[in-house]
């Protein structure tokens, strides 16, 4: 009975993941959870059968890299397993129904299963349903790492920030394997691409320098994150120019320290950001993060709860990579490299007629709102309230730490 009901899991994930490869499939469902105002019908992956069709029409551009291909490939990914209920492959996820187990890195042969990170990756199931805490001992493993798309439930767990460290240096033009400069999405030196995945107590660094001032190709990520339903508690993500990309799905970041200079929080996701400190490293003008909504339909943003701001240089709290950027800040500390303007439109005035940055409550001395740009908002109670809590990512439906 139990091979049975395995085979039949794996059979609806493949026929799941044969769906959203072509394309065919709506995401959305008529039985998901009931959701707040702000975020109803617009979870990634919940616009309809005309959305995911309109998203699986646009065709690849005659130049379109290797990376761009794959890029596009996770996005469809997301979107169609966007939310749990939603899907019989995110069901059975739920459902854990298999036991979990503990694999152990450690540098030192012998001393654990594996030597490296990657290593116990590729040691798991191709189609993971059950969760895998991988334990990596204190050390600096200097390795690049990929979690593939269909490897869900991995929980990364280091022996303290400050002792396990993943670092690698490729930049965006870093030339791949297949010839191509790899671009910011392929620098990563850790990739997550599937869901419901963990990390604790680890640092994420990528070694690239600082680049110079309007310096090209020098994107470094330390971390990328393209799945649903991740959390990561305890966790350092240190690099210069885009640290973090942000890039897709619902997350949670708590007790976190992210470093770095240039839009260094940057993505399309939907995240929060709790009691976390942030610190900028810019020699002259840096800025905080880049969110990149595109569409009113698109319920994505940054929220910042309970945070620090602090570092060198003069920083902008966010750019508006995205023409409907959206960004928060409440009950945040901010020191005085924040410019008072706080916010930069990308060279793009029209921008400030859809962007939605705001602030609520908020001290430090680069916390006052005097000097804001018109276009960004001081919010009210009511306002903030959609922001401010596990409900802004539905966190009490997925996560458990």
């Amino acid at each position: 009975m139990a091979t049975a009901r395995l085979v039949l899991l794996c059979c609806c994930v493949a026929a799941a993941l044969l769906a959203a490869s072509c394309g065919g499939v709506a995401a959305g469902g008529r039985h998901g959870p009931k959701r707040h105002t702000h975020t109803r019908r617009l979870r990634p992956g919940k616009g309809g059968a005309a959305a995911a069709a309109g998203a699986a029409a646009k065709p690849y551009p005659v130049n379109a890299t290797r990376v761009e291909a794959i890029e596009r490939q996770f996005t469809r990914w997301v979107r169609f397993m966007g939310a749990p209920g939603h899907s019989s492959y995110n069901r059975a996820l739920n459902r854990a129904i298999l036991p979990a187990r503990t694999l152990v890195v450690d540098k030192t042969p012998g001393a654990g299963d594996f030597t490296s990170i990657q290593a116990a990756v590729d040691s798991l199931p191709l189609i993971n349903l059950a969760r895998v805490v991988i334990k990596v001992n204190a050390g600096t493993y200097t390795e690049k790492v990929n979690i593939s798309p269909m490897r869900a439930f991995v929980t990364v767990e280091g022996a303290g920030a400050d002792k396990t460290v993943v670092q690698w240096g490729d930049t965006a033009d870093t030339v791949g394997s297949w010839g191509r400069a790899m671009g910011t999405f392929g620098s990563a030196t850790f990739a997550v691409n599937s869901m419901f995945f963990v990390a604790k107590n680890i640092t994420f660094k990528n070694t690239a320098p600082m680049p110079k001032p309007g310096a090209l190709g020098k994107q470094g990520v330390a971390l990328r994150i393209s799945a649903d339903n991740a959390a990561f508690v305890g966790c350092n993500f240190l690099g210069a120019q885009d640290t973090l990309y942000d890039h897709l799905g619902r997350h949670y970041y708590r007790d976190c320290y992210i470093e770095g200079s240039i839009d260094f929080i940057f993505g399309n996701a939907l995240s929060l950001y709790e009691g976390c400190h942030v610190h900028a490293i810019a020699r002259n003008y840096g800025a905080l993060t880049a969110q990149n909504r595109q569409s009113l339909l698109e319920d994505t943003g940054f929220s910042f709860v309970n945070c620090r701001v602090t570092g060198s240089g003069a920083l902008y709290l966010g750019r508006a990579w995205g023409t409907f950027s959206r960004v928060v800040f409440a009950y945040t500390y901010m020191d005085n490299i924040i410019i008072p303007r706080g916010w930069y439109n990308w060279g793009d005035p029209t921008r400030e007629m859809t962007v939605f940055y705001g602030q609520y409550k908020c001290t430090g001395p680069g916390a006052n709102y005097a000097g804001r740009v018109q276009w960004s908002r001081e919010l009210t109670d009511e306002e903030a309230k959609p922001f401010i809590s596990l409900d802004f990512i539905d966190g009490l439906e997925w996560l458990k730490l």
